[in-house]
C-alpha cells in the first residue's frame, strides 16, 4: 500500500481507503471481515458518515483494539432520528449524534470531524459565518476532533471551502463521468440518465478546485468514486463503456489535490479487487484509452495527467510537468513552492527535444509539444 499525504494536516492516508456505507447491510461478523481484511493490506483510513446505530456499532466491535491504526472521518450533521437518516444543522440532535459516535466506535476522539454534505452556497454561509463552525471549532479546541473537514458534492461549495482558511480536507465526489458536469446544488443531476452531448472534457471548475486544493494544501478524500457503479457496466455508464475499479482507482488519484479514494466493499473479495490497483500494470490501470474511444463525451484535447504520454526520450515527467504549468497559471505570479517542485525535476519543459512520441501516444489530442514549450517560458523566466 501506497501512502500520501492528506493536505496539510500531518496525517499520512492510504490512497485507498474504506467508505463504510456499504457495511450498513451487514451483521457484525461481516463487517470484522471486510475491515480486517482492508487493515492487512495496509488500508488506514475510514469514512462512516452513517447515524444507523447498528452499523456504528459493528465498525465500533471490529476496531476495538485496533483503533490507533485507522484515521476516521466522523461527521457533524448526519443524524438517526425515528429510524432514518437526517441531516440537520440543529445542534442539539447533532451534539447528540456525535456521543453517539464516539461512544459505538468506541473511541473519544475522532481524527477528521467533516462537516456533513453541504452542497448549497447558501447553507455553506450560514454555517460558517454562524454558529454550527463555532461549535465544530470548539470540538478541535478540546481535542476532541484533530481536524476539520467538509463533505460536498458541489465543486463551488468545494472551492469556498478550500478558499476558507478553516476547512483543512474535502470529502468531494470524485469520477471521469462527474467531472464532466457543472456545478449542482442537487446530486440527482449527477446521476442523471444521460447526459448532455455537447459536454466535453472535465469542467472547468473542477478542474480549478483540484487546482485549488493542491495549491492551498486542502487534501480531498473522495466519494462516489465507482459513480455508485455505474461505470462498472456500458449499459449504466454514461460514456457507453465500462470500467473497471482499478481504472477508476486510477483516475481518482490522478487528479490533484487528492490523497485517498474511500471506495465501498460489501465483501472481502472486493476489497482485493480495490488493492489490486497497488500491483495493478500501467495497461490494468489505463482508463484514458477507454475514454478516448467511447461513444460518449471524449475528453478531447485536455490533459488529465494520465501518464499516457510516458516514457518520454528526454526524461520528462511529463504528466507532472503539465500538472504544475495548470498550477502555475492560476497564479499572477507563479508560486515559488510551485517553481522549486519544477525546477527540480530531473528533466522538465526545457529539455523537449519535440520529437512527438508523446503526442502519438496521447489518447485525447493533446498538444504536448506546445505545452512543454509554454511551461518552459513560464517557469524559466527571470
Amino acid at each position: 500500500m501506497r501512502y500520501r499525504n492528506l493536505g496539510k494536516t500531518g496525517l499520512k492516508v492510504s490512497e485507498i481507503g474504506l467508505g463504510a456505507e456499504w457495511l450498513e447491510r451487514h451483521n457484525e461478523e461481516e463487517v470484522r471481515e471486510v475491515i480486517e481484511c482492508c487493515e492487512s493490506y495496509g488500508i488506514n483510513i475510514l469514512d462512516c458518515w452513517m447515524s444507523e446505530p447498528n452499523v456504528r456499532s459493528n465498525i465500533g466491535k471490529a476496531l476495538a483494539g485496533r483503533r490507533e491504526n485507522w484515521i476516521i472521518q466522523g461527521h457533524f450533521g448526519s443524524t438517526w432520528q425515528n429510524g432514518q437518516y437526517v441531516r440537520t444543522r440543529e445542534l442539539d440532535k447533532v451534539e447528540e449524534a456525535f456521543q453517539d459516535l464516539l461512544f459505538r466506535l468506541q473511541t473519544d476522539y475522532i481524527d477528521l470531524g467533516m462537516i456533513h454534505f453541504v452542497d448549497e452556497e447558501a447553507e455553506f454561509y450560514r454555517i460558517m459565518e454562524g454558529e454550527f463552525l463555532a461549535y465544530v471549532k470548539e470540538k478541535k479546541a478540546k481535542g476532541i476532533i484533530h481536524h476539520i473537514g467538509m463533505s460536498t458534492h458541489n465543486p463551488r461549495v468545494a472551492k469556498l471551502a478550500a478558499l476558507s482558511g478553516e476547512i483543512e480536507m474535502l470529502l468531494f465526489s470524485v469520477n471521469p463521468a462527474f467531472d464532466l458536469l457543472p456545478a449542482s446544488e442537487d446530486l440527482n443531476t449527477y446521476f442523471a440518465d444521460s447526459y448532455n452531448e455537447a459536454l466535453k472534457g472535465i469542467d472547468p471548475e473542477r478542474a480549478e478546485l483540484y487546482q485549488i486544493c493542491e495549491r492551498e494544501g486542502v487534501g480531498i478524500t473522495v466519494m462516489k468514486g465507482y459513480a455508485g457503479g455505474r461505470l462498472f457496466s456500458a449499459q449504466t455508464s454514461p460514456f457507453g463503456v465500462a470500467l473497471t475499479p482499478v481504472q477508476c482507482i486510477h483516475y481518482v488519484l490522478t487528479r490533484p489535490g487528492v490523497a485517498s479514494i474511500m471506495a465501498g466493499y460489501d465483501t472481502p473479495e472486493q476489497v482485493k479487487q480495490a488493492v489490486a490497483y497497488e500491483t495493478a500494470s500501467e495497461e490494468e490501470k489505463d482508463y484514458a484509452s477507454v475514454l478516448a474511444n467511447a461513444p460518449h463525451h471524449a475528453y478531447t484535447g485536455q490533459c488529465t495527467y494520465c501518464g499516457h504520454c510516458a516514457p518520454c526520450p528526454s526524461g520528462i515527467d511529463i504528466a507532472m510537468v503539465n500538472k504544475l504549468y495548470d498550477l502555475a497559471m492560476m497564479q499572477k505570479e507563479v508560486p515559488a513552492a510551485v517553481r522549486a517542485h519544477y525546477e527540480g525535476l530531473s528533466a522538465n519543459g526545457k529539455d523537449c527535444i519535440a520529437c512527438g512520441g508523446c503526442e502519438e501516444r496521447c489518447p485525447f489530442g493533446v498538444h504536448v509539444i506546445e505545452r512543454m514549450k509554454k511551461a518552459s517560458e513560464l517557469f524559466d523566466e527571470r
